[in-house]
Formats: structure tokens, sequence, C-alpha cells
């Protein structure tokens, strides 16, 4: 299984910036598998993040903001819900993933 975080390497805005670091930081420094999928350079890839984030997690315009977060096929959350995860310490489970030995 993989995760992806989908990403847009040349977004202007600092915020997303800092949320995509902040989520690729925390997925290096613990060791979790995972690709980026940068949406503004790949035209499929922000097609496949915007027709695969679920309804109810689209913002009022419709059109979902990166960073978001996909185990496979299966659609984890976006910063709030990965920040929301990692603040309770249950970011395996929010991942779908089995927590190393040791851990939650």
């Amino acid at each position: 299984m993989v995760i992806k975080v989908f990403v847009a390497t040349s977004s202007g805005s600092t915020a997303i910036k800092k949320k995509q670091q902040e989520v690729v930081g925390f997925l290096e420094a613990n060791k979790i598998d995972f690709q980026q999928m940068d949406i503004a350079g790949d035209e499929d890839n922000r097609k496949w993040m915007r027709e695969n984030v679920p309804g109810e997690k689209k913002p009022q315009n419709g059109i979902p903001l990166p960073p978001q977060i996909f185990n496979e096929e299966r659609y984890c959350g976006d910063f709030e819900s990965f920040f929301s995860a990692k603040e309770e310490n249950i970011i395996y489970s929010f991942l779908g993933l089995a927590p190393p030995p040791g851990t939650k």
C-alpha cells in the first residue's frame, strides 16, 4: 500500500506550501513510504485528486486544495484531518496502515 500525497509544487499560497511541507516532513521523519503527486504540473494527477475526494469533503467551490492524502485509492483526508490525527496520536489508523511495534 502506498500513501499518496497530492501537492502543488508551484503553489503561490504560503499557507498551502506550509501545510504540504508539514505533511511530507512528518511522513519522512516517521519513515512512512509515500509518493508525492504533483497537481500543478500534471493534469492527470489534478483530475484524479478532484474526482476522488469525497463530495462531503470538498469545499463549497467544489475544488479541493492540496495537500490531500490517499492510501492507494482510499481517501484518508485533507490537512486538517491529518493534523487532528497527528495530535490525537492516531496517524497510522488515519493512513490505514499497521502501526510499527510500540506505537498506536
